[in-house]
């Protein structure tokens, strides 16, 4: 059976790591970023009618300033950033599967002022013509050069889950120098744009079904399965 690697920041990569694990994949983590706070200036709660939500980094790093938005309605990317703002205090207005942008259509009549809480790196959003977006970043990824321990992992037959497009771009960027064989390494990436991103070459490049961890960890199965053989699922 192939390997499972799992490059995403902490604490996500533990998570993906211990998920993969209990449907009975051999799964190891090495981190390809670390995540840190950044400063921002917040924004007064009576400006703001709702906040939008891409990850739960924003959550997670946000620091001391999200205490004064605690209750506005939030508009989450996913079910686990979802989960996070519901822990944090937020209501749920909307849980989008497909992307940010996807969230945006589903906007209130009443939420015209909106909130943006990103990292450093994030994709632009087009906007409805009567609603304004404040955006203001609160964490940053920073990329980490390849370990001793990853370029060991990447040394026989694998399969890698990249959930960015920025994780696709820097895993692309540090094998180059590295001589990492892509012919022995397959790629289950969360969705076709991160595809986009991670270079030529590889023993095998897949898109998830849906942009989410589990759907992601469906198709490393797959095709840890279909490229390494059958799983062995633990008893």
């Amino acid at each position: 059976m192939k390997r499972l690697i799992v490059v995403r920041p902490e604490p996500g990569a533990t998570a993906t790591v211990e998920a993969a694990r209990a449907i009975g994949l051999g799964a190891e983590a090495h981190p390809i970023f670390v995540v840190r706070p950044l400063p921002w200036v917040p924004v007064p709660r009576d400006a703001v009618d709702a906040v939008l939500l891409g990850s739960v980094n924003a959550l997670r790093h946000g620091g001391p300033n999200l205490e004064s938005l605690r209750g506005l309605p939030a508009y989450c990317v996913g079910g686990t950033t979802a989960e996070a703002a519901a822990a944090a205090g937020f209501s749920i207005a909307a849980v989008g599967s497909g992307g940010l942008q996807n969230v945006v259509v589903e906007l209130a009549p009443a939420h015209r002022r909106l909130l943006r809480l990103t990292g450093a790196a994030h994709v632009p959003l087009d906007m409805p013509e009567h609603v304004s977006l404040e955006t203001r970043i609160v964490y940053t990824s920073d990329p980490l050069p390849l370990s001793a321990g990853l370029a060991r992992a990447l040394t026989g037959d694998a399969v890698v889950v990249l959930h960015s497009g920025e994780a696709a771009r820097h895993f692309d960027r540090i094998c180059t120098p590295a001589a990492v064989d892509r012919a022995t390494i397959a790629l289950a990436t969360i969705g076709p744009r991160v595809s986009d991103f991670a270079g030529k070459g590889w023993a095998a490049v897949r898109s998830a079904a849906q942009p989410s961890d589990a759907a992601l960890l469906a198709l490393a199965r797959e095709m840890c399965q279909d490229l390494g053989g059958e799983a062995e699922i633990p008893r």
